[in-house]
């Protein structure tokens, strides 16, 4: 057994006490130090957030493509900041004591488990979306950030638009709210096939797979397109919706669907995508005694315009010689509509649709300044994206594609956390089996019998 196999064995087996004291930060000055953990893509994002903030240094990077590593320390040092440590194997870099929080930016499929072991190591942790690969692990995220009383953020839902909409709409701006939509109109070109190769120079693919199966690289199976593989990935209403399955939920106040029905399907392209690009998605809701609906859309090609979301002028798409892409959401109610624009949200009152007030709230994303604010005042209320909330939303995901995958509408108990009558959908909550040591282990939230 190597150092680091039995450091995880340690951290995963032993009742640690239920509440760990939060302590000073390690760093003078009041520096927070952060380590960043995968950053090929949205994890740029969290360097160039740190980087400009007061007393936050980016004292680790770590990610299993050497390449990447390199990138990122070249843009450190470019803005004239010390040189990172740097690491391949994320439970090396636990072991720093002087490393205050992590900022998760890996694959789905590493997020619950690197977040349990970074709060079992005494870190905080901001994770990306959506922050549990299924929905054993959905539980197991929150029970750990209980159970080791750290602070871990949701990498979704920060915004202060969304917080203001759900008070708004919860104060009646648009009447008796009823519906939500939520709309992943993206342009998605074919992936192709790609052929089986030897992983490229400088990649650990082991520690890559982590908790998969293993299986020959390719392309398709490694930067990005993991997100269209069942292995890894939850398709696009797991990725670029799991922001917009948040802002749908939250903001219509809503948290545990009772009936969920998904269909859909891989269209136009013969290629190595096994998610479906095109999926619409059902879920009702009986909170308070309220039925309420949530319906959810992806598609992945030519689409048309709604309620003014996803304008021609908009930089993610739309511009000229550029698909349109309508991203965003949609809530319904007796008075009116609210739909989200590039810079917060719109109301549209009355039968002739006449707009009505708008978002009052900074349009800029403060996710990243809110997690180490709460990291140094140890404020959990004031977090805009605590990890809860994160994981109730992925639970609608998971959902939606265990009805796809199924073929049926599935009935769900918040109670037993199970499908009632459906012990095949139940089974679908975990993995059938996690590769040894990338075990995510049952830290306190229920796990079924059926989902043994």
């Amino acid at each position: 057994m190597t150092d680091v196999d039995r450091r995880h064995f340690i951290l995963s087996s032993v009742a640690l006490p239920a509440a760990i004291k939060a302590s000073a930060l390690q760093s003078p000055n009041n520096t927070v130090r952060v380590a960043v953990v995968g950053f090929n893509g949205r994890g740029k994002s969290h360097i160039s957030a740190y980087l400009k903030m007061p007393n936050v240094e980016i004292a680790a990077l770590c990610d299993v493509d050497q390449s990447v590593v390199d990138s990122g320390v070249k843009t450190i040092e470019a803005a004239g900041k010390k040189r990172p440590a740097t690491y391949a194997d994320f439970r090396k870099l636990l072991d720093d004591k002087s490393i205050d929080a992590v900022s998760i930016a890996t694959p789905n499929f590493h997020h619950t488990l690197q977040t349990i072991w970074a709060v079992q190591a005494g870190k905080d942790v901001l994770v990306e979306k959506p922050v549990s690969y299924n929905m054993f692990e959905a539980q197991q995220i929150t029970a750990a950030a209980r159970k080791y009383n750290r602070i871990v953020q949701n990498g979704t839902g920060a915004q202060l638009w969304l917080h203001e909409a759900k008070q708004k709409i919860a104060d009646g701006i648009i009447g008796d709210a009823y519906m939500a939509r939520g709309l992943v109109f993206k342009w998605r070109d074919t992936i192709g096939h790609a052929k089986e190769e030897p992983a490229p120079k400088g990649v650990s693919y082991d520690l890559w797979t982590g908790p998969a199966p293993v299986k020959p690289f390719t392309k398709n199976r490694f930067h990005y397109n993991w997100h269209w593989q069942w292995d890894y990935g939850n398709g696009d209403i797991g990725n670029q919706g799991a922001h917009q399955m948040h802002s749908a939920r939250m903001a219509l106040g809503v948290k545990y669907p009772t009936r969920i029905s998904s269909m859909g399907g891989h269209y136009m392209f013969d290629d190595d995508q096994e998610t479906p690009n095109t999926q619409l998605v059902t879920f009702d809701f009986e909170d308070g005694g309220k039925k309420k609906l949530i319906a959810f859309e992806v598609r992945h090609w030519i689409s048309n315009n709604e309620a003014g979301i996803g304008a021609r002028e908009a930089p993610t798409g739309g511009g000229k010689g550029e698909p349109l892409q309508t991203v965003g959401n949609i809530w319904y109610g007796s008075k009116g509509y609210l739909a989200t624009t590039r810079d917060g949200f719109q109301t549209f009152m009355g039968p002739e649709q006449a707009p009505g007030p708008k978002s009052e709230s900074d349009p800029v994303y403060p996710g990243f300044t809110n997690f180490i604010d709460v990291v140094r005042s140890r404020k959990r209320e004031d977090q805009l994206a605590e990890v809860e909330e994160g994981a109730i939303s992925t639970m609608l995901i998971h959902l939606a594609n265990i009805s796809y995958r199924t073929g049926r509408t599935l009935y769900f108990d918040p109670v037993t956390y199970t499908c009632k009558g459906d012990p095949e959908a139940t089974a679908m909550f975990t993995r059938a089996e996690y590769r040894s040591p990338f075990t995510v282990p049952n830290v306190g939230g229920t796990r079924t019998e059926a989902a043994r």
